[in-house]
């Protein structure tokens, strides 16, 4: 016997629980809640065509999830973003390969021509990929922290801060978060990734990012150099014990300035006050800078995915 395939219930809070323990059971190095995954899909971009598949076993228990999309914020038309995940007690049902199929459909339908997946860096994973068309592109790494054990630098006390630098965070910005958005859209510019990504509707931003509940704006912290945002990093919760690095990114003009390291020791202070044992965050292969930033503070490598990519035309 296989497994079925359908969308989730996004109004049925158990299923979105099941959900989230495949994810957590497939990728145990993300931060994901049933809180999130619901806001996920109810506040998507039109333009996007959101969609989370689940596979189900032959007994009704979900084992296996999609997601797939239109990367609508990308300026090359076109390209889409598929990745799955299968509890890895249940593979061998054909979890995976009904639900890449039934997403690609999806995609196609809705005229992407290229999709990415991201693969985990292991052979059995890299061999479904392959299998089914996919070639490697760039990779990127998961990196962990033990918030409980390792020794933090020092936060900087407002007497040791660079003449004219402030850290706040991000709740400062409630009243108007548009210097963030704007931050947000320069670091998100020059990120290194396969599909180009422009922030250029804060609106959008407001609805996806700000909103989120899984960004907690009391441990996001934010750099200002005589009141301008110059650098940031926002923080991820699952509201339990797992902090993550949303994004840091300090503007181009503030470089060099080692104003990311300040506002993330700040932010992973006010996480382990708060109560989070683990901290995670991803990196690029090729981000030096990022990568240096985080092993200075003591994350290790845990994983490495790699973007696998395919042509959809010919489906």
């Amino acid at each position: 016997m296989t497994a079925s395939i359908r969308d989730v219930r996004p109004d049925d809070p158990s299923d979105a629980e099941s959900v989230v323990r495949v994810l957590r059971a497939a990728l145990p190095f993300s931060i994901t809640s049933a809180e999130g995954l619901s806001f996920e899909l109810s506040c998507a971009h039109p333009a996007k065509h959101h969609r989370i598949l689940v596979a189900e076993g032959p007994d009704g228990r979900v084992i296996g999830a999609a997601r797939a999309g239109i990367a609508y914020d990308s300026p090359e038309p076109g390209r889409s973003y598929l990745n799955t995940y299968v509890d890895p007690a249940h593979r061998g049902l054909g979890a995976g390969r009904l639900l890449l199929r039934a997403a690609e459909e999806h995609l196609a339908a809705h005229g992407a021509v290229d999709t990415y997946a991201w693969v985990l860096d292991e052979p059995a994973h890299r061999a479904f990929a392959e299998r089914h068309g996919y070639r490697p592109r760039r990779s990127a790494h998961f990196l962990r922290l033990d918030l409980a054990a390792v020794t933090l630098p020092e936060p900087p006390r407002d007497g040791d801060l660079p003449a004219g630098v402030e850290l706040r965070p991000g709740s400062a910005f409630a009243a108007d978060p548009r210097p963030l958005f704007e931050a947000d859209a320069e670091a998100t510019a020059d990120e290194p990734g396969d599909v180009a990504t422009e922030l250029d509707d804060y609106e959008d931003w407001l609805a996806h990012v700000w909103n989120n509940p899984t960004l907690d704006k009391e441990l996001t912290t934010v750099a200002l150099v005589d009141g301008v945002v110059a650098s940031f990093t926002a923080a991820q919760t699952d509201g339990a014990t797992r902090y993550g690095s949303a994004m840091t990114g300090t503007l181009r003009a503030f470089r060099g300035r080692g104003l990311a390291k300040l506002a993330k020791t700040v932010s992973l202070h006010r996480a382990r006050a708060a109560g989070y044992t683990e901290a995670f965050t991803g990196n690029d292969a090729g981000n030096d800078p990022m990568l240096a930033i985080n092993e200075w503070f003591g994350y290790e490598i845990c994983a490495t995915e790699t973007r696998f990519t395919k042509t959809l035309e010919t489906l």
